[in-house]
């Protein structure tokens, strides 16, 4: 197991005790999303606790706000505050909200959770790099549901026209959204040709494979002239069996029982 390998499963178990002891919140996107995270924060993007207050740094936005716990496991992991708010989750009082705070916590670029938003923030902060003459990237997670925003795509369409080269989003390609599949839902298939259709660059990764992940954010800091999107296969629930792949875990809380059976499996992964 590689470094990045076990720095996940570690976030894992944080986000499985956090929601656990919330009582609420989204499990499934969470999981699928924590590779990504890991990536980006432990290895790929220019963010720490060091250079956070500062311009000339990378941006990150969690435009699928519902996967806080993912964000916060990395934040508290990184010291953007102590481990220990994790267990306050949704508490009343707390400061880690049900979906991202910006002026709550600490680490957080971007308030997210009404979806569909993100992509015209990421934006918004690639243009005023732009404008500061900065040369960094902003970096956005998408969930494919959210794809079924319309201002998605007008997002999409006005990256592409301010040639915002500075822009990699990630989509957390799952299949799965609260009420179903994706098809039942709202088809959003082929993701890679609509983004094309888009005058966006379109790379695809594993996204639970850090060395599939590497390559297409290496290579997606090469290239110019227009914005890229990595379109990430995923599992719903990834690293937790009874979890994985099932649609009813999109927004439901472990109990104790079911948190230490989870938290048991992922220690078996070392």
């Amino acid at each position: 197991m590689t470094n990045l390998e076990k720095k996940a499963t570690t976030l894992r178990e944080w986000i499985i005790r956090s929601l656990a002891a919330s009582g609420s919140g989204h499990p499934g996107g969470s999981l699928s999303a924590i590779d990504i995270l890991t990536l980006l924060y432990y290895q790929e993007m220019d963010i720490t606790l060091n250079n956070y207050d500062q311009k000339d740094r990378d941006h990150f936005v969690l435009s699928k706000g519902h996967a806080a716990p993912a964000l916060y496991s990395v934040l508290a992991d990184k010291g953007f505050f102590p481990k220990e708010d994790l267990l306050e989750l949704r508490k009343f009082g707390g400061h880690l909200q049900g979906h991202p705070d910006r002026l709550k916590t600490y680490g957080v670029d971007t308030s997210s959770g009404s979806l569909g938003q993100g992509l015209s923030i990421a934006n918004g902060l690639a243009l005023a790099q732009r404008l500061d003459g900065i040369q960094k990237k902003v970096y956005i997670l998408l969930g494919d549901g959210e794809l079924q925003e319309g201002q998605i795509w007008e997002a999409a369409m006005t990256a592409a026209h301010y040639k915002l080269n500075n822009v990699i989003a990630f989509v957390d390609n799952n299949g799965l959204q609260i009420d179903g599949t994706n098809n039942e839902v709202m088809k959003v298939d082929e993701i890679g040709k609509k983004f094309e259709a888009f005058n966006w660059n379109v790379l695809k990764a594993e996204g639970h494979d850090f060395t599939s992940l590497t390559k297409a954010v290496q290579k997606a800091k090469t290239l110019e002239d227009s914005p890229t999107v990595i379109i990430c296969n995923t599992f719903k629930g990834k690293g937790v069996s009874f979890m994985e792949d099932q649609v009813g875990w999109h927004g439901k809380a472990p109990s104790a029982e079911e948190a230490e059976k989870a938290l048991a499996e992922l220690k078996e992964a070392f």
